[in-house]
């Protein structure tokens, strides 16, 4: 597969938001740089040179094929990180509205201009509070490949709003879930496995693609 440099930089736009993200908590981040046989030294060592600018750790992981042992960079950096001094502190508080809480999450982690409710999202949220559920945190559901609510806004998308078309309560597990965008709420799988690579080399009988 060819390098792709300046892909791999222009994705970089959203890793600085994430890093942002965890900063905001107080915590300090390590960057996880997840090695694949396809990728190209050239790539890492472009998001090792990002991740440096950003003053943050950043480690290559190959446990995908080594186990624990392709593991053990990544590991070094957490606990170094984690021996740092930190002030974890949290968004927002629990008694705040539900709407509060959720408009928070939009704009300072998402980016977010501002929220839309569906009429149905405005029904179930008054009956939750109503019913005493409003002090529960909010654990938003919305597609893995956007900050925003479409998956087409790649990188650090800037102008956008976020709309809520439902929300549902995990009373027993305790938290409230906002549906955001048209995004399913089944267990999410990639676009290609990595089966697809798996296969058989006749003149040897070995299998081939596992690493």
């Amino acid at each position: 597969m060819a390098e792709n440099v300046e892909d791999v930089l222009a994705g970089c736009s959203n890793l600085a938001k994430q890093v942002a993200n965890l900063q905001r908590h107080g915590v300090t981040p390590v960057v996880c740089i997840n090695f694949f046989a396809t990728d190209h030294a050239s790539e890492v060592e472009a998001i090792q040179r990002f991740a440096a600018q950003l003053g943050v750790r950043s480690a290559v992981s190959r446990h995908w094929a080594e186990g624990g042992a392709g593991a053990e960079a990544l590991a070094r950096a957490v606990v170094e990180a984690a021996e740092e001094p930190s002030t974890f502190r949290v968004l927002y508080e629990l008694d705040q509205p539900v709407k509060t809480k959720i408009q928070t999450i939009a704009r300072e982690i998402y980016g977010a201009d501002d929220v839309e409710y569906s009429s149905e999202a405005d029904k179930q949220i008054a009956r939750y509070e109503q019913a005493g559920l409003g002090g529960l945190p909010i654990c938003m559901a919305k597609t893995h490949l956007s900050l925003s609510d479409d998956p087409k806004k790649l990188g650090a998308p800037m102008g956008f709003n976020v709309s809520v078309r439902e929300v549902r309560a995990s009373a027993g597990a305790g938290f409230l879930s906002p549906l955001l965008g048209e995004m399913r709420t089944m267990p999410g799988l990639p676009s290609h496995p990595a089966a697809e690579n798996v296969d058989i080399d006749l003149e040897t009988g070995e299998i081939v693609g596992l690493f």
